[in-house]
């Protein structure tokens, strides 16, 4: 059975989200429209050679980090103000366009971080509390159905957005590569959730 190509539901966009930096919740959708066409693309390839999809063989932590980029490399081909920051691992992943000096910034305040999860609600671990404007992208994936060609292709369920605080984040215990993360705790998810971009209607 080959993939099915995956769509963004518009009736399930909230026209009333609060969008900083000229965003519109057409960036939104045609990010998620562009990750659903790349991943159809390269899975009908992969099943038409008798191997798995990505959704399948990517570790999870893979999978966050290629979704991340994607959605970054599509919302700043095609919003209006903001642009990829050409630092690398700079912070965050979308600037303002010529606010920093070659759109390139380690630390900067004008922009958008974009984070990936399995989590519903959006609670994603970042390397340290900021003072930012966080996109969260909740995504499924379906490692469960049998046989495994018959399984739905990744979704994007969820999309968040907010403007956080280092004192929305707890700091998190450190991993036992030593990683310290931080995590919004209680109050800040509330306020993440408040600003809901996209929902899957249950």
């Amino acid at each position: 059975m080959a993939t099915r190509r995956n769509r963004p539901k518009r009736s399930n966009f909230n026209s009333q989200a609060r969008l900083p930096f000229q965003l519109r919740l057409e960036d939104f959708e045609i990010a998620m429209q562009d990750v659903y066409d790349l991943f159809y693309d390269v899975n009908t390839g992969l099943l038409e050679k008798g191997l798995e999809r990505l959704d399948d063989f990517l570790r999870p932590a893979i999978m966050s980090g290629l979704l991340s980029d994607l959605l970054t490399a599509s919302m700043a081909k095609h919003s209006r103000a903001l642009t990829q920051n050409n630092y690398f691992n700079g912070h965050p992943d979308l600037i303002v366009k010529g606010v920093y000096p070659n759109d390139s910034v380690k630390a900067g305040m004008e922009g958008v971080e974009i984070k990936t999860t399995r989590k519903s609600g959006g609670a994603v671990d970042t390397h340290s509390a900021r003072n930012q404007w966080m996109a969260v992208f909740v995504y499924n994936i379906d490692n469960v159905t049998q046989p495994a060609r018959n399984r739905e292709p990744m979704a994007f369920t969820e999309i968040y957005l907010a403007q956080v605080s280092i004192d929305d984040f707890r700091k998190n215990p450190r991993g036992e590569l030593g990683t310290r993360t931080a995590t919004l705790h209680r109050e800040g998810v509330l306020k993440l959730r408040q600003n809901w971009i996209y929902k899957e209607k249950l």
